[in-house]
């Protein structure tokens, strides 16, 4: 467990995971303006909120490359690598570990 982590934060930080599959960047976007208090859940929002930035890029660069056959497959790539890597963060932030996403572009530090 995170050092001073508790379940609370634990969960919330799992959220904000979550969240970024299910919305995108929107979920930890939320989550990130409304925790104040706790670290913990402030770094994993902040790694949950570059990673699915990173994601939409991709999303939108596969959306603009669809004229040619690779934009459906950089389209099709950014969503697997989201719910993959958005699961094994939310299993890891639900443990209380601190887990940094392998790629992303980190705007907000």
């Amino acid at each position: 467990m995170a050092e001073g982590s508790s379940s609370d934060e634990n969960n919330m930080a799992m959220l904000a995971h979550i969240l970024g599959i299910i919305t995108c960047f929107v979920g930890p976007l939320v989550l990130y303006l409304t925790v104040k208090d706790k670290p913990y859940v402030i770094e994993q929002t902040k790694e949950a909120l570059n990673f699915q930035i990173t994601i939409a890029i991709g999303y939108v660069v596969g959306a603009i490359l669809t004229i040619i056959v690779i934009g459906g497959l950089i389209y099709a790539a950014a969503g697997i690598l989201s719910l993959i890597f958005g699961i094994i963060a939310a299993m890891a932030a639900s443990k209380g570990k601190h887990y940094r996403y392998p790629f992303a572009i980190r705007m907000i530090k």
